[in-house]
């Protein structure tokens, strides 16, 4: 497979988008239809991806909090679908990287979605293996060699400027797009030399291999990752009570994170099907903010004052400009649009 990648058009994206769609959300209506018990329907996109987004599912912190609405969960693999199924309106609110989320928001029709929180910063628990076997002790030594990664996400970003950092082209290696079940599937084959890519498949190729670098040290080096939270202009402009509920049920799970870290071990353990062991190790991996963070000035802002984390998006997209994945970068105007502030920082209380 070319390492440079031939981008689709946002017509033929929207095409794979209603099946992708339509396999995810059988059947599912717009959260404004009565569903079959009556009420209101609202469409969450989650990873199986140790945070305080599990909390929330497994604690049904938002069924509480919306009693009228029926909540219904989805399991993405990467935001390159999660980015899909917002084309085909099939999600009201959903967890999205911030690379793919940079991709989303540029070109004349952007995906019509908001980014509303912080679910956590990329830290331990995004990284670069390569098979110990090799040898390979840096990322130079990956020249010639076939990484793996999940196209269009951070795991993606992330590879591409560790390679730049290392000085070589993304044309110097063999780049193979796969899903993170499909990286360990070929890990074991041993179809693959490296993979960049997240938590539980990156805890399994550490078995076997040398980790290169991190998404935490990329993100020291300037070039931070997120787990952002977006949420659809149409359910901001028809229910905004809705988003206010979701995002304070999100503020309770990051304090749970920290006041009752065994009840969330539990929590992850239960929902990723593995040991409190293993997801006590794998939460510790990841960077969750306080509320308070979240709505400060060096993260996601306040109502009217974007914080940091506009130029953080700024940043991505003109990294993935310059590395020909997209055409051009948003503009400053275009990001400050996609961010959704209203309410903050009182808003998470």
């Amino acid at each position: 497979m070319a390492s440079s990648l031939s981008r689709p058009s946002r017509r033929l994206l929207l095409a794979g988008a209603l099946g992708t769609a339509a396999l995810a959300v059988t059947g599912c209506s717009s959260a404004s239809d009565a569903s079959s018990g009556g009420g209101k329907r609202l469409r969450i996109g989650y990873f199986a991806f140790p945070s305080g987004d599990l909390l929330v599912k497994h604690r049904k912190l938002l069924e509480k909090a919306l009693p009228g609405y029926s909540v219904s969960w989805v399991k993405f693999d990467s935001g390159a679908s999660v980015n899909q199924a917002f084309l085909g309106k099939s999600l009201d609110i959903a967890a999205l990287g911030s690379s793919p989320f940079a991709r989303g928001i540029s070109g004349s029709s952007p995906i019509p979605y908001k980014v509303a929180f912080v679910l956590d910063v990329a830290g331990e628990n995004e990284a670069l293996v390569a098979r110990r076997k090799l040898g390979i002790k840096d990322v130079a030594g990956l020249k010639g060699r076939t990484v793996a990664t999940p196209f269009a996400s951070t795991s993606h970003y992330s590879l591409l400027a560790a390679l730049d950092k290392a000085g070589l082209k993304a044309s110097d290696v063999k780049l193979v797009d796969l899903q993170p079940q499909a990286i360990l599937a070929a890990w074991q084959r041993g179809d693959i030399d490296a993979a960049y890519v997240w938590l539980p498949t990156l805890d399994e190729l550490r078995k076997t291999g040398t980790q290169l670098t991190s998404s935490k040290e990329i993100g020291a080096g300037g070039k931070p990752t997120l787990d952002l939270a977006v949420v659809s202009d149409d359910l901001i402009a028809r229910d905004p009570t809705v988003v206010d509920a979701w995002r304070k049920a999100e503020a309770e799970a990051l304090r749970l994170l920290k006041s009752d870290p065994d009840g969330s071990v539990r929590a992850v353990a239960a929902e990723l099907g593995i040991s409190t062991a293993d997801a006590r190790a794998q939460l510790s991996q990841g960077v969750f903010l306080t509320p308070e963070q979240v709505a400060s000035a060096d993260w996601l802002g306040t109502d009217g004052h974007p914080g940091k984390l506009l130029d953080y998006v700024l940043d991505t997209g003109r990294f993935l400009a310059g590395q020909k994945q997209i055409d051009a970068a948003p503009t400053e105007q275009a990001v400050r649009s996609a961010f959704y502030l209203k309410g903050l920082p009182d808003g998470l209380k």
